[in-house]
């Protein structure tokens, strides 16, 4: 599983990084968390505000932090698709 954090490196895209490790530890699940810092890959998500959160290729959010059980739930789903 691959998780990527979209975001120019605000207090708000390091707090979602952090949720986002939380939750791959709690729910103990091997996945890659990396930063997306290039504007220019960031629009091509489509995504205008960040911080953005992408899971497997496929925007979860953007221009908030989803909480740790929203999260938890995406990465659930993924585990069960």
């Amino acid at each position: 599983m691959e998780i990527k954090i979209l975001g120019t490196g605000c207090a708000k895209c390091k707090k979602l990084e952090e949720a986002a490790r939380e939750a791959v530890a709690e729910l103990g699940i091997e996945a890659t968390i990396s930063k997306v810092q290039d504007l220019d890959k960031i629009l091509e998500y489509d995504v205008m505000m960040t911080p953005g959160l992408v899971i497997d290729e496929e925007v979860k959010c953007f221009g908030r932090i989803p909480t740790r059980d929203e999260i938890k739930g995406w990465l659930r789903g993924k585990n069960t698709a």
